[in-house]
Formats: structure tokens, C-alpha cells, sequence
């Protein structure tokens, strides 16, 4: 099984694989074409971003700049925004569904590593698919850690951290994210 295998897999791989090393840089190149075009008309910012990411629904808007892995392994839905500076460490699958507002400097991370120091030390890491419903509303900072399913409708405020699943409909705040009262 390739390292690339293992990866989609969720199983744990070696980051330095040749293949990987290939889409990694392919993506480099990509991510600064697209945050080169900031001033582009729409349609053709569009149009790049569909090079790059797995699937990619109408209306989508992504404001450079914009980072990621790979690229390949995102899923935006219809009307999906990403703010300025956010990140997505996509070494597995990261939906994010129609309608869904994420504000500036935001980092979705599926990348995790073993806990096991002999594994870490082998340089081994593995990934856990985030997914994130419709029409969500994630504040500027926020840190989506790996593994974490946000339900739709759901708001995660400005810096929080969110460490676990969040339910539909539910406002979360804070590090570690917790319910926010009412």
C-alpha cells in the first residue's frame, strides 16, 4: 500500500513519501498562483480554484490568501466563504457545506501524530476527516481540531478552540470550545 494510500486511509503514513512530496509542491506552485490573483474577476478565481480542490459547489468564495496541503481532499458546498488567511491541513477529507461563513485567519487541521513518542519519533502522522454542516458560522481564529464534525446552523465563536463534536444548532465558545449559555 503507497504512503498516499494510507494517508485517504486515515492510517499512519510517512509525510516525506516522494508521491506526497509531488502533490505537496504542486499545490505550493498552486496556492501561489491562486493568492497571486487577489485582484482576479471572480470567474477566474473560480476557475483555479477548481484545479486544486476535490469538488467545489456555485457561488464559493475563498480570499486569498489561502493555504493548504493538498487541496484534493476539500469539499466545498454551494455558497461555502472563506475569509482571509485561513488554513486547511488536508491530509484526509474536510467538508464544508452550502452556506457556511468562516471568518479570517481560521485553521481546519485533519494532520494529527501518534501519541506514542517511538512512532512520533519515526516521523509517522495520520489524519481524521473534519466535517462541517450548512450554513455554520465560524468566527475569525477559531482552531478546528482534527477528527471534529460541526452540525449545521451550528456558531463556534471568534478564537475558540474546538476540540470535539459540536451539535446542530449549538453556539460554542472558548478553548477548550464549550456550550455558550443562553
Amino acid at each position: 500500500m503507497s504512503e498516499k494510500t494510507k494517508m485517504l486511509a486515515g492510517e499512519l503514513y510517512t509525510a516525506d513519501d516522494p508521491e506526497l512530496t509531488a502533490d505537496a509542491a504542486r499545490t505550493a506552485a498552486w496556492i501561489a498562483r491562486y493568492n497571486g490573483m487577489a485582484d482576479a474577476s471572480a470567474a477566474d478565481r473560480d476557475q483555479l480554484l477548481r484545479e486544486a480542490i476535490g469538488d467545489v459547489g456555485e457561488q464559493v468564495t475563498v480570499r486569498a490568501p489561502f493555504y493548504c496541503d493538498y487541496g484534493y481532499n476539500i469539499y466545498l458546498g454551494t455558497g461555502a466563504f472563506l475569509n482571509f488567511g485561513c488554513v486547511v491541513l488536508d491530509v484526509v477529507r474536510v467538508d464544508i457545506g452550502a452556506g457556511t461563513q468562516i471568518g479570517p485567519g481560521v485553521q481546519i487541521l485533519t494532520a494529527d501524530h501518534p501519541r506514542d513518542p517511538a512512532l512520533r519519533a519515526r516521523r509517522l502522522e495520520f489524519g481524521r476527516p473534519v466535517r462541517i454542516g450548512a450554513n455554520v458560522w465560524i468566527g475569525g481564529g477559531a482552531l478546528i481540531l482534527p477528527g471534529v464534525t460541526i452540525g449545521d446552523d451550528a456558531i463556534v465563536g471568534a478564537g475558540s478552540v474546538v476540540t470535539r463534536d459540536v451539535a446542530v444548532g449549538e453556539t460554542v465558545v472558548g478553548n477548550p470550545a464549550r456550550a455558550a449559555r443562553r
